[in-house]
């Protein structure tokens, strides 16, 4: 099923122009302070590198196919010799076609700016087609969408070498045997984050054409797609809010009742536990330029999604913004997304962030469990938890979460749902299956997402979950 498109400059507009109206009370009625501040645009870049043929198979290629190895025991390498670069954070491959598969390793070391020091060798998750928009989905058919692996985050660095290796026997799509091919137009990704609070543009490769409104300031400090981001969480938080406040959960009820405005009864919804702190896209950061126009919604929220980002682990709680724009500019510029593809992202300090544009409150339609985008929501914990625990206050964070999203559509944590199959590798389209209304990843798509250690975790959080609502 298609999401509906809601217009950009009409949610944004409406809502500017009726902001008194629209906010009833002196406390919600006036612009957050936070967007008092002249308007800036954030900065951040994406340095995307083409990557050379290496090794022996570099001088045996096969005719007509560029790049591409001829020999069935030599299998296509390809690479970047250590060099200087701009500063970056994050690295990913991307390669042109989204269908095609990465059967091969990939591998990068980097170069500190704090100790100078190269990296050993790291390993970056090839897999990582499952986290994306469903087959038929208008975002998966724009012509931008490139295939990726997981992004990989290894703090601030300006040297960078790179190593990728086609698995023996391994083709571009199928295993045919003794091809050991790699997909075409190979590049590594190297994402600066930007800082919190940038003054300088980014690069024209990362900004949107100009020309229809776009960076108009609609109010003090924000600009129209700002705006119009801001605006889709009015009346839970006001205009310019860097964050939306915890409530308990007899007013996480009464702000849900209004924010309805009659469709929802106290009556109707005893079950939605107490709304968690969670910082809005102004206050990681975001680049609203970066993202298409306007939100795509789904019909309601049955199930979430639980998945771990595989960015690894090394990173401070006063950096996850940093990581979360990094992960936002990989998912946009260099694999062609409309938006982030997450609803919610949580770190590992248990601190809950607005993932897609849309409104937290609202169904509305992400990018991150293929086949199962409709009536969902996805929900990443920042880290690789295959063979690492995640931490108890990222589990707790999950669990508040839910108990909330996952209340304001009458759904029970503990209970199961059944979704429809809008295509993948476990269940063929159109299939109706059941499922755990907070379920892994994995359990709608054969991935290792969200780790064997996270996955465990998800029986107690149902029940945690389930507690926090209320529910007997």
């Amino acid at each position: 099923m298609r999401g509906f498109l809601a217009s950009s400059i009409g949610v944004a507009t409406a809502a500017v122009l009726a902001l008194p109206l629209a906010l009833p009370t002196p406390a919600l009625a006036a612009v957050s302070p936070d967007a008092a501040a002249a308007p800036v645009t954030p900065a951040g870049s994406t340095q995307s590198l083409p990557l050379a043929p290496v090794g022996p198979a570099a001088s045996d290629r096969g005719p007509g196919v560029p790049g591409m190895s001829a020999s069935p025991r030599l299998p296509e390498t390809r690479g970047l010799a250590a060099r200087d670069v701009k500063t970056f954070s994050l690295v990913g491959v991307v390669w042109d076609d989204v269908t095609t598969q990465l059967h091969g390793r990939v591998q990068v070391r980097t170069r500190s700016t704090a100790t100078a020091a190269w990296s050993d060798w790291q390993d970056v998750e090839t897999h990582n087609g499952e986290h994306a928009a469903d087959p038929d989905a208008v975002e998966r058919g724009s012509g931008r969408v490139r295939g990726a692996t997981a992004p990989l985050w290894v703090g601030e660095s300006d040297g960078v070498e790179v190593r990728v290796q086609a698995e023996p026997g391994a083709g571009t799509g199928t295993r045919a045997a003794g091809a050991a091919r790699l997909p075409s137009g190979l590049r590594i990704e190297l994402v600066d984050p930007g800082r919190s609070a940038p003054g300088t543009a980014p690069d024209a490769k990362n900004r949107r054409p100009v020309g229809d409104d776009k960076g108009e300031v609609v109010v003090p400090g924000m600009t129209m797609e700002m705006a119009e981001s801001s605006a889709a969480n009015v009346p839970h938080a006001p205009l310019g809010a860097n964050e939306i406040t915890a409530l308990d959960k007899a007013d996480s009820t009464a702000d849900a009742v209004f924010a309805s405005d009659g469709d929802l009864s106290e009556a109707a919804a005893p079950y939605i536990g107490p709304r968690p702190r969670i910082v809005t896209r102004k206050g990681w950061g975001a680049d609203e330029s970066l993202r298409e126009p306007g939100f795509v919604y789904t019909n309601t929220v049955k199930a979430a999604f639980v998945h771990h980002s595989a960015s690894g682990n090394n990173y401070d709680c006063k950096d996850a913004p940093a990581v979360l724009r990094s992960l936002y500019r990989y998912h946009v510029v260099s694999s062609g997304w409309r938006d982030i593809g997450y609803n919610f992202a949580v770190d590992k300090c248990g601190t809950v962030y607005e993932g897609r544009a849309g409104g937290v409150s609202k169904p509305v339609m992400g990018a991150h469990t293929m086949g199962f985008n409709t009536d969902s929501m996805g929900i990443a914990v920042i880290g690789t938890f295959t063979s690492a625990n995640p931490p108890k206050a990222a589990l707790d964070a999950v669990a508040r979460l839910t108990a909330w999203k996952l209340g304001l559509f009458g759904a029970d944590p503990r209970a199961k749902t059944t979704l429809k199959s809008g295509g993948g590798n476990r269940f063929p389209k159109g299939q109706s299956v059941r499922l755990n209304v907070i379920s892994g990843h994995r359990d709608g798509f054969a991935t290792e997402c969200p780790g064997k250690r996270l996955y465990d975790q998800l029986p107690p959080t149902r029940t945690s979950a389930a507690k926090l609502q209320g529910r007997p």
